[in-house]
């Protein structure tokens, strides 16, 4: 059986708990066993590297730092946030000898750099094979493949995907029979941590991804993070009143569309904790945008009435 490590970080024990019990749930069927990092802390997302720039690099560094323990190569961290925090950290680690000799003397522990973070989106990439031939009961819906902002920025640190039209999230719902739509709004931020202080903001932020989303004809919105989940979820009367309408298109971790795909039940992938039900909506036609008129051609002035101009 595979063995690969993993960090769950603080939401998928909590306000994302459904993420954690669908990608457990998928590693199953997957011949796949997640071993937890001992002793794990939270990564300091996303309040720490705003106050103390040595803290926000060893918060993340420890947990590396104990994940080597382990003695396997990658990570897997499924939120975006927490994946972010880990890779700056290794990058930081790496790169600059002072930190690093201040982050393990802060930790008490040795930073060897073995194990290098992948986020969902590379785990599903990665062992892609060990789940396509046990699709069962294939997602056939068109989907918005919802990025956000961390799984592919910064690209000198992520170095994962097209920063701007990244794909690799279209490439697996495909594999599940989906059909990905081509839509304006997958990288554009939801409004983060503001959901808990400008709820507002958040509704307006939101309320522009989830209308492209379901104007480009979406029957649900694919996502690999806790944070955008719950700003598209959670936050749906605030989008309804920015909007000035009322939108149901559910929101889905992609480990629970692969789930689905595999034929494992909406209670065992943590479907009934959503806020918004999910439920599809029918699949709409979605009519071509209408192209800019070409401007009409003109007609060049024979050169002996522009010489006749010019001399008048």
């Amino acid at each position: 059986m595979i063995k690969i490590a993993y960090y769950p970080g603080c939401s998928l024990l909590g306000t994302a708990r459904e993420y954690d019990e669908s990608l457990r749930a998928i590693v199953k069927k997957m011949g796949i066993e997640l071993v937890d990092v001992p002793d794990w802390n939270c990564c300091g997302a996303s309040s720490a590297h705003s106050l103390d720039h040595d803290l926000s690099v060893a918060l993340p560094g420890r947990i590396l730092m104990q994940a080597e323990s382990l003695g396997l190569e990658d990570l897997v961290v499924p939120c975006a946030a927490c994946y972010s925090r880990l890779m700056m950290a290794r990058h930081e680690l790496m790169e600059d000898a002072a930190l690093k000799a201040r982050v393990c003397e802060m930790t008490g522990m040795e930073f060897r750099g073995t194990v290098r973070p992948i986020n969902i989106i590379e785990f599903l990439q990665k062992y892609s094979d060990t789940f396509t031939d046990k699709i069962t009961a294939p997602f056939d819906k068109d989907v918005a493949c919802y990025y956000g902002c961390l799984l592919v920025r910064p690209p000198k640190v992520t170095n994962f995907d097209r920063p701007e039209d990244p794909r690799s999230m279209d490439e697996i719902m495909s594999l599940l029979g989906s059909k990905p739509v081509e839509w304006d709004f997958k990288v554009e931020c939801c409004g983060a941590a503001h959901s808990i202080t400008r709820a507002g903001l958040v509704g307006k932020l939101s309320s522009k991804i989830i209308g492209n989303a379901v104007h480009r004809g979406a029957q649900a919105i694919i996502v690999a993070c806790p944070l955008c989940h719950s700003n598209l979820d959670m936050r749906r009367n605030f989008i309804n009143k920015a909007a000035g309408r009322k939108y149901d298109i559910p929101v889905l971790y992609i480990t629970e569309a692969v789930g689905l795909a595999m034929g494992i039940g909406e209670k065992e992938l943590g479907l009934h904790r959503h806020t918004v039900k999910v439920r599809y909506p029918e699949k709409v036609k979605v009519e071509a945008e209408p192209r800019p008129k070409a401007a009409a051609a003109t007609k060049p002035t024979p050169a002996a009435q522009t010489e006749q101009t010019e001399e008048a």
